[in-house]
């Protein structure tokens, strides 16, 4: 028993030591530059401990005065000085967080006032722990040891045999299948709920994975890796923190341009609501709707569009519509939750989905409009190009388009599924669309078509991925690859085979085993996806001149065995495309990844393009955070669900900065000149971002007249720390030049 608690009592001393040194106190060090004055919709002040002034800690304003809830955000300077700009007129409460601190006080304040703060310096590590966020808890999970794949099922290990290395497991336990819904590490999923304390640990586990709407789906992903063992780390995982158990690594405090972000967040939609999406902006010009309402996308929850007016900070809706009575709605919950008990807080029957803008200043998106089976002209039989080359049977959701000048929403049947979809720069404003994993198509609407004749049939078209196997620069006859993809009831991929099980004849082509999920459209009109599982890669798709029939794909899959890679990774999920034609992808592994094309050396067609052609054009980047126990290979247990490129540089970071989501780590990551730039929201915490674009409000007004806008993307607000109750918020990043500028 000594042995146990001097050994403890060491590991608190590494930690104390690792956090002291994090901080970042620097209270004797002055900076150059302008001093500190208050305006009348400022807030300003100190932060100060009985260590000194605290550099590098954020300070909260919070208010409930405006038509929605409002939070502004800032970090501390070297000298522990911070200034909130741009407040509206309200009563506020102000506050200092920082990691290796305990929150200050809450001081009731307006704009215009000096609030001097004053945080305690945590007592013990267990104290200071309960700020960082939810990936620093989680990376304690114990994953199996390589030696353990493949699993043997319940007669041996527990795991299940259709998961053959450990980094499989990996990526269904983050964004694959766990994390591409919630967080976890954070307090509610590192704790048990008290409605299933009496059950040991691993059946505690398997009851709270069945709560609820989503609990099927849970399953399914818990399934995949093999119930008993899961269940079983799970549980070791929650028991260990319950006995005292602490992160290992001490989160870093802001440091330089970090301590530059200005936060802001508003409420929209409700609490039973969530939200997956955002759109500020076209996202080919980012100065189309200046200062104009954010649209946003509640998928399965809601069958409306939250709307956020920024100048007014008002939230509204925009109520959405389905066409055919019998569109599939919610299933009733699984089992009773332990914060809504059997309600079922989900009404959706259109899923909302990934709204964007268009030239004209409308919203598009997709939705459900009717039940799944398609109509005639979209299968077999049917005088439409592309259901004559691959007809389709079914799609799980189709398209609609808000008009905000009529304030009308137009319906518009798709014979392929969309999840995604993004515009072209091109004379048609071509609408691409990706299926989220499953239906084996990608297709597009010629919106230009469809405004002159509003006829869905002759506006669509849609192809299959071919590869061009035989080599001959042209789309040949093909083999057909058995689709395999695991998918949600509604399409989106659970994890899949890899796309190379397809069967290959160099004499003739190959349609690829595999979707997109994510979707890209580069300047040089080349579409770009993502296809999900492990290993998973990305598909370059040439449509040429009759895309039906012409278009063209190559395969390229992330370098997870391959010794020519000096660092290895997998499964990709949300991707973007910068200017210069380089891919950026968002990976289960831990990374953010770049695939530049242009550094390919062999053939990129033929029979020796199996996937594996260009290592070389991948560049691997680790983010940041611990690492989960027992993993040694290359990335961090922080969870990536999309990536976006600020291509114009509406954060202020540079132009073609591509940028990741940070879910377990409450943060965005903007990757600069090789380095992260870590965005972290500190408060609630909980951040958990989706979809991300940037807008120009004002060209002329520097930092203030440009951010980037984002949204609480997670399906359980009331997992963050504000609890049940919290209504899903959109966010607005934006950089000054330095912690004191107004």
């Amino acid at each position: 028993m000594t042995r146990r608690i001097l050994s403890l009592g060491m590991v608190a001393l590494g930690v104390a030591a690792l956090l002291a040194a994090s901080l970042g106190r620097t209270s004797a060090t002055q900076i150059s530059g302008p001093g500190m004055q208050i305006h009348n919709d400022e807030i300003g002040g100190t932060v100060t401990s009985t260590s000194g002034p605290e550099a590098g800690v954020w300070v909260i304003a919070e208010t409930n005065d405006l038509p929605t809830h409002y939070i502004k955000e800032v970090v501390t300077d070297d000298r522990g000085r911070y200034l909130i700009p741009g407040l509206p007129r309200a009563k506020y409460a102000v506050w200092a967080r920082g990691y290796g601190l305990v929150d200050s006080p809450k001081v009731q304040a307006e704009p215009g006032q000096r609030v001097d703060l004053k945080p305690s310096v945590a007592l013990d590590v267990k104290t200071a722990a309960q700020y960082y966020p939810g990936n620093y808890w989680y990376a304690l999970l114990a994953v199996p040891g390589k030696n353990e794949f493949p699993g043997t099922d319940v007669a041996g290990n527990g795991i299940s045999p259709n998961v053959k290395s450990q980094g499989q497991w990996i990526h269904l336990i983050k964004t694959d299948s766990c994390e591409s819904c919630h967080q976890l590490g954070n307090l509610y999923t590192r704790t048990i709920p008290a409605m299933f304390s009496d059950l040991d640990p691993a059946q505690a586990w398997l009851r709270r994975v069945q709560s609820g709407q989503a609990g099927a789906i849970m399953i399914g992903g818990l399934s995949q890796l093999g119930v008993k063992r899961a269940t079983e780390l799970f549980g070791d995982w929650t028991t260990r923190i319950a006995q005292g158990e602490l992160p290992a690594e001490v989160p870093p405090r802001p440091q330089g341009v970090e301590r530059n972000v200005v936060i802001t967040q508003w409420d929209w939609a409700d609490p039973k609501a969530y939200l997956h999406d955002e759109i500020s902006t076209d996202k080919r010009n980012p100065n189309r709707n200046a200062h104009g309402l954010i649209y946003g996308s509640p998928e399965e929850s809601r069958d409306y569009l939250p709307v956020l007016d920024p100048v007014h900070n008002t939230a509204s809706r925009v109520s959405v519509p389905y066409r055919d009575a019998n569109t599939p709605g919610q299933p009733k919950p699984l089992k009773a939750s332990p914060v809504w008990g059997d309600e079922a807080i989900w009404d959706s029957h259109t899923t909302p989905h990934n709204p964007m803008f268009d030239e004209r200043g409308r919203v598009w998106f997709t939705a459900r409009i009717r039940a799944r089976d398609n109509p005639a002209f979209c299968k077999a039989g049917s005088s439409l190009a592309s259901a004559k080359l691959t007809p389709v049977e079914s799609s799980g959701r189709q398209l609609e388009v808000y008009d905000p000048a009529t304030q009308q929403i137009s319906m518009i049947d798709t014979c392929f599924g969309t999840h995604h979809l993004l515009f072209a720069e091109d004379a048609n404003n071509t609408l691409w669309t990706s299926s989220g994993g499953g239906g084996g198509v990608v297709g597009w609407l010629n919106t230009r078509m469809w405004d002159q004749t509003h006829d869905a049939q002759k506006s669509q078209g849609w192809t299959a991925l071919v590869l061009d196997t035989n080599g001959n620069g042209k789309r040949d006859a093909y083999l057909e690859g058995e689709q395999k993809m695991a998918t949600t009831p509604g399409g989106e991929s659970l994890g899949a085979s890899s796309a190379l099980n397809a069967p290959t004849d160099p004499t003739k082509d190959t349609r690829l085993n595999a979707a997109f999920y994510a979707l890209a459209v580069g300047t040089d009109g080349m579409v770009w996806g993502t296809v999900l599982g492990f290993p998973g890669g990305i598909v370059r798709l040439n449509p040429g001149p009759n895309p039906p029939e012409t278009a063209l794909a190559e395969y390229y899959e992330v370098p997870w065995d391959d010794p020519k890679a000096p660092v290895w990774g997998y499964s990709p999920r949300g991707m973007d495309i910068d200017r210069k034609g380089v891919v950026w992808v968002a990976l289960a592994s831990g990374h953010l990844a770049s695939f530049d094309r242009r550094k390919c050396k062999g053939p990129l067609n033929g029979p020796q393009a199996t996937g594996r052609q260009c290592p070389e054009g991948w560049i691997l980047y680790p983010t940041p955070g611990p690492k989960f126990k027992n993993v040694t290979d290359s990335g961090s247990a922080d969870s990536h669900y999309y990536a976006w490129v600020d291509q114009f540089d509406t954060l202020g970071l540079g132009k073609d900065t591509p940028i990741v989501t940070g879910n377990s780590s409450d943060s965005l990551l903007a990757l600069v000149n090789g380095k992260f730039v870590i965005l972290r929201v500190p408060y609630p915490m909980g951040f958990f971002a989706k979809g991300m674009d940037g807008r120009f409000d004002d060209p002329k007004a520097g930092w203030k007249g440009k951010g980037v806008w984002t949204t609480w993307g997670n399906r359980t607000p009331f997992h963050s720390e504000t609890g049940k109750g919290t209504s899903p918020k959109v966010v607005h990043f934006q950089i000054r030049p330095h912690p004191l500028a107004d």
